[in-house]
């Protein structure tokens, strides 16, 4: 696949604000970041990077497996093997730009999307699902019942996503997005163990993998959409 996962460190923070002041017209401070990563146990962030050739993405799937398992960060590792990446040695520049990111909360047992992003010159390539998959991941590693999250209500593409792994809306948050006073759309996932929700992020997970890796026999970088709305393929904090 052109695209790999990886959790977010403090040397990311850069690279996702600019992807957040393109997406958003409220974007969080670095500093709120920093402060997000400082409790692994409750926030979990992760980046995606885009490989710009089928051949090293596959090396650095590999290679990155086994390098992630011995690192603090094997969590990813266990959850999502094939989309693990090789990280640079300290002090290393990572070759792979990052073009989106995503995070959540643990609330007792529930798991609250607090962002997905994804740069608009890599938007349609199905990154923000992969970023949404990993939340997923995310919210079972740590045990949570539930997966929740607000959306705007005229984003539509997030909503498609979002209804196609069996989340539902549940009510309406009144003005909650600052910039606009537009409502939100509060959905919920049915319970993350449930056999239902279970077979389809079984099969949506196999379905992902192969268009990625379609994708990824397309050599180059994505075309960038004309006029694209950083909106459709984004939620907010």
């Amino acid at each position: 696949m052109p695209y790999i996962i990886e959790p977010m460190d403090y040397d990311d923070i850069d690279a996702v604000a600019g992807i957040e002041r393109q997406c958003f017209s409220l974007p969080w401070p670095t500093s709120a970041y920093r402060r997000e990563l400082r409790t692994p146990n409750t926030n979990r962030y992760v980046v995606a990077r885009w490989v710009d050739d089928p051949i090293k993405a596959k090396l650095a799937q590999a290679n990155g497996s086994k390098s992630l398992r011995q690192s603090e960060r094997s969590w990813l590792t266990r959850l999502l093997p094939f989309l693990a990446s090789d990280k640079p040695g300290a002090g290393a520049a990572n070759p792979y730009p990052i073009v989106g990111y995503a995070g959540l909360w643990l609330m007792v047992d529930e798991a609250h999307v607090t962002t997905i992003a994804v740069m608009p010159s890599h938007q349609g390539q199905s990154v923000g699902e992969l970023l949404f998959l990993s939340m997923i991941d995310q919210a079972l590693e740590m045990k949570a019942i539930w997966l929740t999250l607000e959306v705007r209500v005229s984003n539509t593409v997030a909503q498609a996503l979002y209804r196609k792994y069996g989340l539902k809306e549940a009510g309406r948050r009144r003005r909650y997005y600052s910039d606009n006073g537009e409502d939100a759309f509060i959905m919920w996932s049915e319970p993350l163990q449930s056999d239902e929700f279970q077979r389809r992020l079984t099969r949506l997970r196999a379905e992902l993998e192969q268009r990625m890796a379609a994708k990824a026999q397309q050599k180059g970088a994505p075309a960038r959409a004309a006029n694209p709305a950083p909106s459709q393929l984004a939620e907010e904090h």
